[in-house]
């Protein structure tokens, strides 16, 4: 199942007409079309404000999907807050350059082998 087949499955389960979704969304409803014609995905920046109308959290929407829409194939995606933690380290180590972000992931693999995980 793609991410576009999950967001219309949850949609006529909620009883939710594309346009209202469309409205909710800020999304445009041509857009919203091509996810089903075309059998694409929508952009990551758009899946915090669909689980938000939707009311499901991104794993909801993402687990057991297969990614087969066009764009991004990759079927595991983990959605970061900017602000948490997790989110802050992100964008830290992707403002580093290329030969620090390699030190850092030796580093990090050296404590993960150290601790037996």
């Amino acid at each position: 199942m793609t991410i576009s087949e999950k967001i219309f499955g949850l949609l006529e389960a909620r009883g939710m007409s594309q346009k209202e979704f469309s409205e909710r969304a800020g999304i445009a409803q041509s857009t919203i079309s091509d996810w089903k014609r075309k059998k694409t995905d929508p952009v990551s920046e758009k899946i915090l404000i669909i689980c938000e109308v939707l009311g499901v959290s991104p794993y909801e929407l993402l687990s057991e999907t297969e990614g087969k829409g066009k764009r991004g194939k990759r079927p595991e995606v983990i959605v970061l807050d900017k602000s948490s933690e997790a989110g802050q380290l992100m964008e830290t180590y992707l403002s580093m350059d290329k030969n620090m972000q390699q030190r850092i992931l030796g580093y990090m693999n050296a404590l993960k082998e150290s601790t037996g995980e």
